[in-house]
């Protein structure tokens, strides 16, 4: 079983323990496991962002062509209002009165919401969020400018001899 020179506790124990080169390959290769993975990760943001910017053309071209139509729609069917306007009253200059009062009232309604929103955004809870918010980046504006005054200040004292 065993050789005559070898005791039974050499052919039991472990191998010695790896050197520790061994560990530090395993390191190296977990760093460039990281560093492959979350170089893919900036490659893959680089992509988006790239779709994204042509993508931002695109979305202006259908803002726009949108807007055409609503607008297309709208005055087609101011048309249509009109004319049926003309044919029950039997007059046109009436008719395009009454459309010309229709388009105030709508003009009215759309100031008296636009009037209760700007109230609404001078409420009280309102104006205290819109003050907390502006103190807040106020102050982060001043410790922004502090600290650069502080490191330019640094800066001018280790120039000094």
């Amino acid at each position: 079983m065993h050789d005559e020179g070898e005791s039974p506790r050499a052919a039991a124990a472990p191998d010695p323990a790896p050197p520790s080169s061994g560990l530090l390959a395993e390191v190296g290769q977990l760093a460039r496991a990281v560093k492959r993975l979350f170089g893919a990760q900036m490659q893959l943001l680089a992509a988006e962002l790239g779709l994204a910017r042509s993508a931002i053309s695109w979305l202006l071209l259908a803002a726009l062509a949108t807007t055409v139509a609503g607008v297309a729609l709208g005055l087609t069917l101011l048309g249509l209002v009109g004319v049926l306007l003309a044919a029950w009253f039997g007059s046109w200059i009436w008719a395009l009165l009454a459309l010309a009062l229709l388009q105030v009232l709508f003009l009215l309604g759309a100031i008296a919401l636009f009037r209760r929103c700007m109230h609404w955004m001078s409420l009280p809870v309102t104006r205290s969020e819109w003050s907390a918010m502006m103190r807040e980046t106020l102050h982060k504006a001043e410790a922004g400018d502090a600290a650069g005054r502080g490191n330019r200040r640094d800066d001018h004292q280790e120039e000094r001899p």
